[in-house]
């Protein structure tokens, strides 16, 4: 099936940053390899937004902010569970900068999520709190985009959070499985997959 990107869709290109390719901090496994894909995609969209993980030193997720934790342990933060993560996406640094073959020259927005130092933020439209917004469903409403489609890093993390609100705010939701790369935690790939079918949104290899 051929999907032709029209004057309502927005291709939303998640955490495509440093940190998360090969080499970084919290590399995931062939980050690197969505850098083509999303680029041909954003040729075929008027309308392109990013996000970037953006976080204080110290902020709350990172292992390394809790004494005889390590990487990947999961604790109860005032919001819920979270896991906790090698120390990534540092405000400033090259590990938070997109990676340098993105290209972003088309992205009117950057969503910047996990400067608050006590809450970590996966999705692109809300904190991990789930209450907190980030003021991208405003804008996908103020300009009258009623569809969006995601690509980016990681499938089971930040691409599925962010799926999973905005379908749950009306948004018409596609992921394209082409353009993202898992970290696949315990399970948490398959997991991920579950819950956007669940959730009702659609899932493609490629546009086509």
């Amino acid at each position: 099936m051929q999907i032709r990107p029209g004057d309502e869709d927005l291709l939303l290109i998640i955490d495509v940053q440093n940190d998360f390719c090969p080499g970084g901090a919290l590399a995931v496994a062939d980050g690197d390899a969505v850098v083509p894909v999303i680029n041909r995609l954003a040729e075929r969209f008027d309308y392109v937004a990013l996000t970037q993980d953006w976080h204080p030193v110290g902020h709350s997720s990172f292992a390394t902010s809790h004494p005889r934790s390590a990487p990947f342990d999961i604790i109860n933060m005032p919001y819920g569970k979270q896991t906790l993560w090698p120390d990534h996406c540092i405000q400033g640094t090259p590990g938070a900068a997109f990676h340098p073959q993105l290209a972003t020259e088309k992205a009117e927005l950057v969503i910047r999520k996990g400067f608050r130092t006590e809450i970590d933020s996966y999705s692109a439209f809300y904190e991990n709190d789930r209450r907190t917004p980030t003021g991208l469903a405003g804008y996908l409403r103020e300009r009258g985009l009623r569809r969006v489609f995601l690509a980016g890093l990681a499938t089971d993390f930040c691409v599925y959070y962010s799926a999973l609100d905005a379908c749950r705010l009306g948004f018409t939701t596609v992921v394209i499985e082409a353009g993202c790369r898992a970290i696949d935690l315990a399970g948490s790939l398959d997991a991920a997959w579950a819950g956007m079918a669940a959730a009702g949104l659609q899932r493609i290899n490629d546009l086509g």
